[in-house]
C-alpha cells in the first residue's frame, strides 16, 4: 500500500495544491533525472547540508554535494568536529546551512508536507533555519490526507527506519522512534522550498 507509485493525477493535483501553499514542486521521471535537477538548482561553491537521506544515497545526491572542490558541504565539515568539544558549533552549522537538501516522509494530496524525526537535527534547517530547501520525493510518499500520512510514517517508515539504524550504527537492540514531527502546511517565503517529485520508488 505505501509503496504505491501516485499516478499523473494525482500528482498533478498535489502539486498545485502545494504551490497554493508557497512551495514550489516539479517532476522528474527516475533518480538519475532527479539528481540532475537537484544539482542544477544547487549554485556551485554554495553552502550545502545533505540530511541524513536513503533516497539521496540511493540516487547519488549526497556523494554529489561531499564531492571536494564542488560546494562548500557542511556534512563534510562537521565530520572534522569532535562531537564532544565541538558539539554546539555542530548543532550551529546543521541548523541553518544556506542550502538544506533532503526527502520527507509524506506529501498529503492537499499540499502538506510531514517530516518524522529522531532526534530533530534536521527539522530547523526545513522549518526557518535554511534559505533554501530541496526535497527529493518518491511519489509512493504523496497520501489523501494528515491522518494517513501518520499512518505511512507510524506503520512503514518507522520499522524501515529502525532497521537502517540497527545496521547503520551497528546498534542491534536500538530502536528509533517518532521523537518530534514537522509539518509545513504553508510556506510564507517564496522559491525558498523546492520538492523534486520522482516517478519511481525512493527511500521510506
Amino acid at each position: 500500500m505505501w509503496n504505491n507509485l501516485a499516478n499523473e493525477q494525482t500528482i498533478e493535483t498535489t502539486i498545485a495544491a502545494l504551490k497554493e501553499n508557497g512551495i514550489d514542486a516539479i517532476t522528474a521521471e527516475n533518480g538519475e533525472d532527479a539528481k540532475k535537477k537537484v544539482l542544477e538548482l544547487l549554485p556551485k561553491g554554495a553552502e550545502v547540508m545533505d540530511m541524513t537521506s536513503v533516497t539521496l544515497d540511493t540516487i547519488g545526491v549526497s556523494e554529489a554535494i561531499n564531492k571536494p572542490g564542488e560546494y562548500n558541504a557542511v556534512k563534510s565539515a562537521l565530520m572534522k568536529l569532535d562531537r564532544e568539544k565541538d558539539h554546539l558549533e555542530m548543532q550551529k552549522l546543521g541548523a541553518a546551512p544556506e542550502w538544506a537538501v533532503g526527502s520527507v516522509h509524506a506529501v498529503t494530496e492537499d499540499g502538506k508536507v510531514v517530516v518524522a524525526s529522531f532526534t530533530g537535527s534536521q527539522l530547523p534547517a526545513y522549518a526557518y533555519g535554511s534559505a533554501h530547501v530541496i526535497w527529493v520525493v518518491g511519489t509512493q510518499k504523496i497520501v489523501k490526507n494528515l491522518d494517513d500520512a501518520m499512518k505511512r510514517i507510524n506503520d512503514h517508515v518507522l520499522p524501515l527506519e529502525t532497521t537502517r539504524a540497527r545496521k547503520a550504527y551497528h546498534a542491534p537492540e536500538f530502536n528509533s522512534h517518532v521523537s518530534k514531527i514537522l509539518i509545513v502546511d504553508k510556506e510564507i517565503v517564496p522559491k525558498r522550498i523546492t520538492i523534486v517529485f520522482v516517478k519511481e520508488q525512493l527511500g521510506f
